[in-house]
């Protein structure tokens, strides 16, 4: 501990794994491991087949990047503690590292959310307006909702490591997770964090929350318009090419939405619950992403599969 006058800060947290089933998590780190090597590999492969396939330099593509790249940051950022918990029960992390953990898994999840919404727009804009389309969202339009994207998640989240500092901590030092989470942090400080509570909210209504309420809307705009098209093919044509961005959309939310309830309003969830969901919320949209994408997207199947044939010749 750290101690000045009446303001006390712990040098560490400790973190936790599974709660009641550590006895168990050499055998619980071979899933883990399997889903992060699903991330990592997929990721990169989505990455590297937009890169080499010249038909794939289009805006859904473009997105498609930013959400892989984000993907791979995400579980990064998470690979780290988890294993070493797993692996060699490693639940130290000292408080500034762990301010920086958490403003990093922070700024990737709005990212990600805000990169969904773009997504989303490229199909509105795809299916109402199919001959604009690439006149609306040129290549420097799509770099300028990306840098834009960036910073509104940096300039955002850029106060709450300063918020926590402040805090007299006091007592436990235990967190909820393998990794750090900004409610975590903040419950267990001994000071008053009505600010952080405040500002945490605020920020994430006015950026998530607002995202979410953006993808529902052009989604009710794209409905509109495919239900005014002449034939049933065409309906089902185009609504095609929206359920792989759909998926995505609600394997990031819905857990996200869970592990916000449970951590301001959830305090007898059971701690399994807690631990399930938060993992659920990091781990499995960085996996499933790659997998989503590659079995509903054939021009991303078709470029696999043409650079496998390559490498086998």
């Amino acid at each position: 501990w750290e101690f000045n006058g009446s303001f006390y800060q712990p040098s560490a947290f400790l973190m936790m794994g599974i709660p009641g089933l550590e006895a168990l998590h050499h055998w619980i780190s071979i899933p883990f491991c399997a889903l992060y090597l699903i991330a990592l590999l997929g990721n990169c492969m989505i990455l590297f087949i937009i890169k080499k396939t010249q038909s794939l330099h289009e805006p859904m593509y473009y997105f498609l990047s930013m959400l892989a790249v984000t993907d791979l940051g995400l579980a990064l950022c998470t690979l780290p503690t988890t294993l070493g918990i797993f692996w060699f029960n490693m639940r130290r992390i000292g408080f500034d590292a762990c301010l920086t953990q958490m403003y990093f898994i922070h700024i990737l999840s709005f990212i990600e959310s805000s990169v969904l919404l773009a997504m989303a727009f490229d199909r509105f804009i795809a299916i109402s307006h199919p001959l604009r389309h690439s006149s609306i969202l040129t290549k420097a339009t799509v770099i300028k909702i990306g840098l834009a994207i960036v910073l509104r998640g940096m300039v955002s989240l850029l106060p709450i490591p300063f918020l926590l500092k402040r805090l007299t901590y006091c007592g436990k030092t235990e967190l909820s997770h393998s990794f750090c989470f900004h409610p975590d942090i903040m419950n267990l400080a001994c000071a008053d964090i009505k600010v952080n509570v405040f500002y945490g909210m605020i920020i994430l209504l006015s950026t998530v929350g607002m995202d979410f309420i953006f993808i529902v809307l052009s989604y009710i705009l794209i409905i509109k318009t495919v239900i005014s098209l002449a034939t049933k093919e065409e309906c089902l044509k185009a609504l095609n090419t929206c359920v792989s961005h759909i998926c995505a959309v609600l394997v990031f939310f819905i857990p996200m939405i869970g592990l916000s309830m449970i951590h301001r309003f959830g305090k007898n969830v059971p701690p399994l619950v807690n631990t399930l969901v938060a993992y659920t919320y990091l781990i499995i949209p960085p996996a499933l992403n790659p997998i989503i994408y590659s079995i509903k997207s054939s021009h991303i199947r078709e470029a696999l599969l043409r650079a496998l044939r390559r490498k086998s010749e």
